[in-house]
């Protein structure tokens, strides 16, 4: 049976790349290309040859995904305030308009994003907001029931995923970094993102990551990710992340 002509092509790519490796000695920024290209190939894969899905004993397959708008913390990619802490509102207008099956333009999400920090500024809240006001926006401005879990299991995060309900996390940045390069000065303290989907067989979520231009359909290991998981401190330093509540969203339809 002849291989397809995109599987080819792939392979080609991949066998240029290794190659190049060993001519030349790579300049960093080139490192940061080749890491990009090679971050990309299992999605190219994915898309070409699709893994077959299967129903594990606990009644879950064994990978899923959902699939929607990404929704970037800084539309139009100025890092200035109030974009750079903008990640909650990005990450629930992530949910929001999938929910609502919408894809807005960026200026359409940069005016959801100012909209939902005037609720917030008439609330007398700071620029970041902890994981129980968030629940508030999502009940008082945008109109979901919510639901907070405490100390969420990998198991449980499957659950609501295979059911098409995305997941919202607060997260410590520093420890994101380890798997997401892209973000400036080793990963912001605190930040918030959308898990989509996971993968059994590689141990990975698949996340929209709001935090970066490249952070649509992003993934993270299931270990890193689950040790990122911490809600702002109840000290209201960020510095103190590593001291927040393990404990996710889920905005409910």
């Amino acid at each position: 049976m002849k291989k397809p002509a995109p599987i080819i092509a792939l392979i080609v790519l991949t066998t240029t790349v290794s190659i190049s490796l060993f001519k030349i000695k790579p300049s960093p920024n080139l490192n940061n290309q080749i890491k990009d290209i090679k971050q990309n190939i299992p999605k190219i894969i994915d898309t070409i040859v699709p893994q077959p899905t299967k129903i594990l004993e606990t009644g879950l397959p064994d990978q899923h995904l959902i699939k929607t708008t990404f929704v970037p913390q800084s539309p139009k990619k100025n890092w200035d305030q109030p974009w750079q802490d903008a990640c909650e509102e990005a990450a629930l207008l992530t949910v929001d308009f999938y929910y609502k099956n919408q894809q807005p333009s960026l200026d359409q999400i940069e005016q959801s994003i100012q909209s939902m920090i005037e609720f917030e500024t008439q609330q007398g809240w700071t620029k970041d907001v902890n994981l129980t006001q968030m629940a508030t926006i999502s009940s008082q401005y945008l109109g979901y029931q919510t639901k907070i879990i405490d100390h969420p299991t990998i198991e449980i995060i499957k659950k609501y995923l295979a059911q098409d309900t995305p997941i919202i996390i607060p997260a410590s940045g520093k420890i994101l970094f380890q798997e997401n390069t892209h973000f400036r000065s080793g990963g912001p303290y605190y930040h918030n993102l959308v898990i989509l989907g996971y993968n059994d067989q590689r141990q990975q979520f698949t996340v929209h990551d709001v935090g970066t231009q490249f952070g649509a359909y992003f993934r993270y290991s299931y270990q890193v990710l689950m040790d990122s998981i911490h809600d702002f401190p109840d000290s209201n330093q960020k510095e103190d992340i590593a001291l927040g509540n393990k404990k996710v969203l889920i905005l409910l339809k």
